[in-house]
């Protein structure tokens, strides 16, 4: 588990800043940093760079081995406070709060801002690195890559999706963006997976399926969609968490898609089974790749 960072920013200092910027461009290049090369990357003094590296190893911001040199590197921590400093530069936000969820693939925070907000890093890197490697299309190509590297590109892509379906598609929406961090709109509403839907499952169904339509209608598809993605509101359903979606060019878009209808009929089939329809979830996908999808009672 990472920890959240807010409660040092107070503490740090601008150097230390300059020395974790200078670890974090030294990570381009190899996974441990030479000590020998930060005040290069830093532009610090030598001399001051012994006493940012005190500072930033006290704190665990950053991680020191001893391999064939000294070297160094981030950890989440430290990457966690170069986005947060950014982002308070650039007076997106101006304070952290409580947690809002905590996940294997990324930690969200409330945050204050011109009205409240959700700050959410992603942690890709941390958990299953390797397959996560090889599994995502954003990272696929490259042979050697940090941890970090892998979240920053996770954020990336997640925000420019959100940016191409906002507001077309009932997500959240984004607001800023730096290294592995997202600012975005707080959802309301609760996690499907916790939702008391009583007698109007089937509504929430369509209604997810209606959103997996306008997204495929804006070119995307989900590729993840679970009951821990969606969001449910009086007045509809928010989809979110799209690092992993694919456009529908993609060679398995189809495939994605009729997996993303499975996993969300396949949830209210078993935990709404008297109210869900049965359905052809091929024939669904096949209706929402066609732009036809109305209503799962249509086709069942």
């Amino acid at each position: 588990m990472v920890d959240n960072v807010a409660g040092l920013m107070g503490e740090l200092e601008g150097g230390d800043f300059y020395l974790l910027s200078g670890v974090e461009q030294g990570m381009r290049f190899s996974e441990w940093v030479d000590r020998g090369k930060l005040p290069e990357f830093a532009g610090l003094d030598p001399e001051d760079i012994d006493y940012r590296l005190e500072r930033c190893l006290k704190r665990e911001l950053i991680e020191k081995k001893t391999i064939q040199y000294e070297g160094y590197r981030l950890t989440f921590e430290g990457y966690d406070a170069l986005a947060l400093h950014t982002l308070s530069e650039r007076d997106t936000i101006d304070a952290v709060g409580a947690p809002l969820g905590v996940g294997k693939e990324s930690d969200v925070y409330e945050v204050r801002s011109y009205k409240p907000m959700a700050l959410k890093y992603h942690r890709e890197g941390i958990t299953n690195f390797r397959e996560v490697r090889r599994g995502r299309s954003y990272t696929s190509d490259r042979e050697h890559v940090s941890d970090v590297y892998t979240a920053r590109k996770a954020a990336e892509r997640e925000y420019e999706t959100l940016r191409s379906l906002y507001p077309e598609v009932s997500v959240p929406r984004p607001v800023d963006h730096n290294r592995h961090a997202i600012v975005m709109e707080k959802m309301e509403g609760v996690e499907l997976s916790r939702a008391e839907l009583q007698d109007g499952a089937v509504t929430v169904l369509d209604a997810i399926l209606r959103e997996l339509a306008a997204a495929h209608d804006e070119g995307w598809v989900h590729a993840d969609m679970s009951e821990y993605n969606v969001f449910v509101r009086p007045d509809g359903v928010t989809l979110f968490d799209w690092p992993q979606a694919v456009e529908t060019g993609h060679e398995n878009a189809g495939e994605l898609l009729e997996r993303d209808v499975s996993n969300a009929v396949g949830y209210f089939r078993r935990k709404h089974p008297d109210e869900t329809p049965e359905v052809d979830e091929r024939a669904v996908a096949e209706a929402i790749s066609e732009g036809a999808f109305a209503s799962v009672r249509e086709l069942s």
